[in-house]
């Protein structure tokens, strides 16, 4: 694979939403720029501008990993990705592929508890095994372990360069890691926030 950063960061930000708020996809050029420089559940954090993000959209529409999905009635063009069609992805399998793309490289607990908005897996095993079914499509790979850590990360390969600096070491022992309960903190307050747009779009827009 060799899909540039801005195309990686495109293509999980559109798998993302339409998983976690799906009364709100397809996605405009407006949204997806909101959705890709998010603070939030982004690692780097970005500021493309729609230019860029256009172009990324363009790239992969000649790929067929995107396409535009404007409704009858509808003013602003939006767009749809063709990710899991492309690849043949399940919702386990695209879950965690999205979450790569979005935060770089990820131990199985941190995929665990990043990947429980887009899909929740029923245990330790079910995700193994779907890191396992995308590694032997050379979709994922092992990054290593970071110093003092005593799980493996994994990291996509669509774009074959991903990296990233190791940070210092994290406390030992069989509890959870602090980066571990910092995911499912965040991953906590992104389910209320969607609540809370949800809960507002429904007021706005009463049926």
């Amino acid at each position: 694979m060799d899909l540039t950063a801005e195309e990686v960061r495109v293509l999980g930000a559109l798998v993302e939403k339409q998983r976690t708020t799906p009364d709100q996809y397809p996605l405009s050029l407006n949204a997806l720029r909101l959705a890709c420089n998010q603070s939030t559940n982004r690692d780097p954090v970005v500021e493309f501008d729609e230019p860029t993000i256009r172009e990324a959209l363009e790239r992969l529409a000649r790929r067929r990993w995107v396409r535009l999905a404007s409704g009858a009635g509808s003013r602003a063009t939006k767009y749809r990705h063709l990710l899991d069609d492309a690849l043949g992805l399940d919702a386990p399998g695209i879950s965690v592929l999205a979450v790569l793309m979005l935060r770089g490289p990820q131990t199985p607990g941190e995929l665990r508890a990043r990947t429980e908005r887009l899909h929740r897996f029923n245990g330790n095993d079910e995700l193994r095994e779907a890191i396992d079914r995308l590694a032997e499509r050379q979709l994922v790979a092992s990054a290593g372990r970071r110093p003092g850590q005593k799980e493996e990360r994994y990291a996509h390969l669509l774009t074959g360069d991903e990296q990233e600096a190791p940070p210092p070491p994290p406390p030992a022992g069989g509890h959870p890691t602090l980066e571990e309960r910092v995911a499912r903190l965040e991953a906590d307050v992104e389910r209320l926030k969607n609540a809370v747009q949800m809960g507002y779009s429904a007021v706005k827009h009463p049926v």
